[in-house]
């Protein structure tokens, strides 16, 4: 699979330096075929947007049948409702990602009721998504046995900051 793995949204803080917003990373369980996004930093309109874009190129490479966003690394939920709204009325960016079920993990209660909204707003745009507090929480219910999720590899290696790969109850025992 040749995706770009990690990927920074960039802003200026002051002239002539930069700083990560937020990175995500995408990972794929090729027994479970389930895409995995994490997320860490801050999540603004224009990183939501640069994500909602990648997520289209990650789930045809891997043909993945059931998506989970972590939004676990999420420190700051700096995007704007009006913005999660319209979003969740679009059609989605993949053809069939409608048939497939996605959740989104937020366990933070802020980021939680943004993305119940968003939830709520696109359920004729996304009827299979749902919003839970926990990956296990969305693995349970997609009925993943053993889980093992390994990075999606981009063209030129990695871009941007490393995370460390998910570990979850199945990696423990």
């Amino acid at each position: 699979m040749h995706m770009m793995p990690t990927a920074p949204t960039m802003h200026c803080e002051k002239p002539g330096k930069m700083i990560a917003r937020m990175a995500y990373r995408f990972e794929f369980d090729p027994v479970n075929k389930i895409l995995l996004a994490r997320f860490e930093g801050q999540l603004t309109n224009e990183s939501a947007e640069e994500y909602h874009n990648a997520l289209g190129k990650n789930w045809r490479a891997t043909d993945a049948r059931a998506g989970i966003w972590d939004l676990t690394g999420v420190a700051d939920f700096a995007v704007a409702a009006d913005f999660l709204r319209n979003l969740a009325k679009r059609k989605p960016i993949t053809p069939g990602l409608t048939d497939h079920p996605r959740f989104i993990v937020v366990p933070v209660t802020a980021g939680y009721g943004l993305m119940r909204m968003f939830q709520i707003a696109g359920e004729s745009t996304r009827p299979l998504l749902h919003v839970v507090r926990t990956v296990d929480e969305a693995l349970t219910a997609l009925g993943a046995q053993s889980p093992h999720f390994e990075p999606v590899e981009g063209p030129h290696g990695q871009v941007g900051e490393a995370m460390p790969t998910l570990k979850t109850r199945a990696d423990e025992g």
